[in-house]
């Protein structure tokens, strides 16, 4: 197997690897930051966060030399998989933070969604691949219905934030690869019906509060629109060039809560300054850049499907993670892709650029019999 992973090295594509690699790194300087704030510094979570990112570095590595086809043939296994681990941590995962979505095990902690998001991806471009140009209601609900048991599981945990997720990627993977307007039109219908039933029936008074105090912070500025108010501040008080590591009053001073998790963005922006933003951001676009131009290059409507599904993922949780850092979009509890505290979180995404890692080797392979 190392052999096979060295053979295969000269056709990653390093550019994408190493763009994630500077963003998980800003990541732990933002974890090593609000270590410092506490009393007595613990880096323990830094250390945790290493792990995660040599073990998916490794699963880089592992998957770029196996053929990512694979998940094609075995996606209905990789689904039930998925299903499984969702099923499961309902009845034997520890609530935190209101959320029964962990499996806890001595000091770590493993969250069963963020891997689900990557055997959905799968099983979405697998399913859509079988049945490309059949984009009528009864193709639309032959995969729906998977991932609507995915969306069912994750909301009773409850983590309406992800089941949104899910959702939203199986909408943006339909249009992207083309729908009938009659079955989009039967698609939005169903969605306002859901959106109104989950408004009245579906959420607790603490989520409908937090959409409301989404809309207007100032309606509870110390309880739920605590986080956007300090948020803001500590992103419109980093200036230039920042306040210095460790060195910033919102998080230093534990204004802003999960600092290094949901609010990881706002620390980079208040501690390093506008230019660190911009490198940030600079660098979330080349891996999005990267994955598509893979599916540009696809010569088959499952690596289509598969590199498209790992784009728009990354892409809508970068854009949620900073619109909230922003205050322009609800607290959700979305990490940030590479940056943001969370071992599953890293780990997962790394496993997702082994899977485009994989497409890379084979069309790169491709071009060079020809």
């Amino acid at each position: 197997m190392i052999r096979k992973i060295f053979a295969n090295l000269r056709h990653f594509d390093f550019i994408l690897l190493g763009a994630a690699f500077l963003l998980s790194l800003v990541g732990m300087l933002v974890i090593a930051s609000v270590a410092l704030s506490q009393d007595q510094p613990d880096f323990g979570n830094l250390w945790k966060q290493g792990m995660a990112l040599a073990m998916g570095l490794a699963a880089v590595l592992v998957l770029g030399s196996l053929n990512y086809r694979a998940g094609e043939y075995y996606s209905r296994y990789i689904w039930l998989a998925g299903a499984a681990l969702l099923l499961a941590v309902l009845f034997f995962g520890r609530e935190i933070r209101g959320t029964t979505g962990w499996f806890v095990l001595g000091g770590w902690s493993f969250q069963p969604v963020e891997f689900a998001k990557v055997t959905l991806i799968v099983f979405l471009a697998a399913t859509l691949s079988r049945h490309a140009y059949a984009r009528d209601l009864r193709s639309m609900l032959r995969n729906g219905i998977g991932v609507l048991v995915y969306v069912a599981l994750v909301a009773f945990q409850p983590d309406f934030g992800s089941a949104l997720i899910l959702l939203g990627l199986w909408g943006l993977l339909l249009l992207a690869g083309g729908i009938e307007r009659k079955t989009l039109s039967v698609v939005i219908a169903l969605a306002l019906l859901l959106g109104s039933g989950t408004w009245f029936f579906g959420l607790r008074d603490y989520q409908r509060e937090r959409i409301l105090t989404f809309m207007n912070p100032a309606r509870d500025p110390l309880g739920r629109g605590y986080n956007l108010t300090q948020s803001v501040i500590a992103v419109g008080s980093g200036g230039m060039f920042g306040r210095g590591f460790g060195s910033g009053s919102q998080s230093q001073l534990r204004f802003l809560p999960e600092a290094q998790t949901d609010f990881a963005f706002a620390v980079v922006a208040e501690e390093l300054g506008f230019v660190a933003v911009i490198i940030v951001l600079f660098l979330m676009v080349i891996v999005f850049f990267r994955i598509f131009r893979i599916a540009r290059e696809a010569r088959d409507n499952y690596t289509l499907y598969l590199s498209l599904g790992v784009v728009l993922l990354l892409s809508v949780e970068t854009v949620i993670n900073i619109g909230m850092n922003l205050g322009v979009m609800p607290v959700t509890g979305i990490a940030l892709p590479f940056v943001s505290y969370g071992g599953s979180s890293l780990f997962s995404t790394y496993i997702l650029v082994g899977l485009v890692q994989s497409m890379a080797v084979r069309l790169a392979r491709e071009k060079f019999r020809k």
